[in-house]
């Protein structure tokens, strides 16, 4: 089957000149980039609305669509502890591809990114790229204290010589698309309301314990799982960039215990998909 759509991706980062953004003996981007700066935690139907407008807002100032995120959630500093994933961090990258982003720099999120006034971090990115602006929402602020508002930026885009462009937030009957509602709607079992949010079903990736057909589901990350019971689930290996799509998943229940564990059994003589890390796509309740 084809690839998922793989765009580039640059670890390490702005600050710390990953390997190939400034790196040591990287030099410049051979590209002229329109950037958006997020989390993108969730992926939902919000954020694929903002890439849209930025693939068309990038083709327009003859830059190439990229994408500045967080190789973790920045709560993980700030508050202490991340909140449930809602899309694996590999799945994302994958579907920043299906969404025609073409350049991905990922940042290290830590104390001193935090710290970080917006000016020094734009002039890291300048300083790297041919930087032709930045795509936000009215609400949207980087930098330390948030003060990397589109009014700042666009006064220092002035002196820089790079745009910004607003765009209104999506928003669904009026309301704005949040994880934080797709994970409370996720907490209380109401699938198809997440599922309305997100764009897609609900899915969660882990690594796989047991055999004769259960086993126990292990999570690196916090997973947004429903209520304890047992689901209708579909199975496959995790998505990664750059690997195929493997073929049809396999169906399987999936006991999600009341401590938040989850357990895949399939019926007598199947067998669950081989692979270092699984997805698990939740259909809904088990009647």
């Amino acid at each position: 089957m084809p690839d998922h759509g793989a765009p580039r991706v640059i670890p390490g980062g702005v600050l710390d000149g990953g390997p190939g953004f400034g790196g040591s003996g990287a030099g410049r981007e051979p590209d002229r980039l329109f950037f958006v700066v997020g989390v993108f935690d969730g992926l939902h139907r919000g954020h694929t609305y903002l890439l849209r407008r930025l693939r068309e807002v990038a083709a327009r100032h003859g830059a190439r669509p990229g994408v500045i995120t967080f190789d973790h959630h920045p709560d993980e500093v700030i508050v202490g502890a991340a909140p449930p994933v809602l899309c694996d961090p590999l799945e994302r990258l994958v579907r920043f591809g299906r969404d025609g982003v073409d350049v991905v720099v990922v940042q290290h999120f830590d104390a001193t990114v935090r710290m970080t006034p917006y000016q020094d971090f734009v002039a890291a990115i300048a300083g790297r790229v041919e930087l032709a602006g930045f795509l936000m929402t009215p609400d949207a602020a980087f930098g330390h204290e948030r003060r990397g508002t589109p009014a700042t930026l666009a006064a220092l885009g002035r002196e820089m010589g790079f745009a910004v462009e607003v765009v209104d937030p999506f928003d669904i009957d009026g309301r704005q698309v949040r994880s934080t509602e797709i994970r409370s709607d996720i907490a209380r079992g109401e699938l198809q309301a997440a599922r309305h949010l997100l764009g897609r079903s609900v899915a969660v990736v882990g690594r796989l314990a047991g055999a004769d057909g259960v086993g126990v589901v292990a999570f690196e990350l916090p997973a947004a799982l429903p209520p304890a019971g047992r689901y209708r689930v579909d199975v496959e290996p995790a998505w990664a960039p750059g690997l195929p799509r493997a073929g049809r998943p396999v169906r399987a229940i999936g006991l999600v215990g009341p401590g938040g564990s989850l357990a895949l059994e399939v019926r007598r003589g199947a067998s669950l998909p081989s692979g270092d890390l699984l997805r698990i796509r939740f259909i809904g309740l088990s009647r």
